[in-house]
């Protein structure tokens, strides 16, 4: 089946149902619900190098600063739940998304703290 870039039509909305394809499409991927592999690729854990890297971020974010996770080797839920728990150590609030768990406010000390007390290895990045 074609990508979702070349199903999208002229007015860029994406196909929803397909009676050659068997029904409902995933929003998501394109494919078929039935053939729909968006989960799989969800839970894959992704390459890292091994060295998690905390630094500080404002751009985008209208001058607001959070505290930026990268490099964590843990699939969704486990980063989920350290997102959770590092938010706590710094009571304050963020959010996992894409692999990188974002914590309002510059909490690196702590968020270093806690990463290397779980054994990771931990580097400052940035400024």
């Amino acid at each position: 089946m074609s990508t979702m870039k070349q199903q999208r039509n002229q007015s860029g909305s994406a196909l929803v149902y397909s009676t050659e394809a068997g029904g409902r499409m995933c929003p998501d991927c394109g494919e078929p619900v039935a053939q729909c592999r968006c989960k799989e690729l969800k839970a894959r854990v992704p390459a890292t190098d091994g060295i998690v890297r905390v630094s500080h971020e404002t751009k985008g974010r209208k001058g607001k600063g959070v505290t930026v996770v990268k490099g964590v080797a843990l699939d969704a839920a486990a980063l989920t739940a350290l997102g959770k728990q590092l938010k706590t150590a710094c009571g304050s609030g963020g959010t996992v998304k894409d692999g990188v768990i974002e914590i309002q406010g510059d909490h690196r000390e702590t968020v270093i703290a806690a990463l290397v007390k779980q054994g990771h290895t931990v580097k400052r990045a940035g400024g």
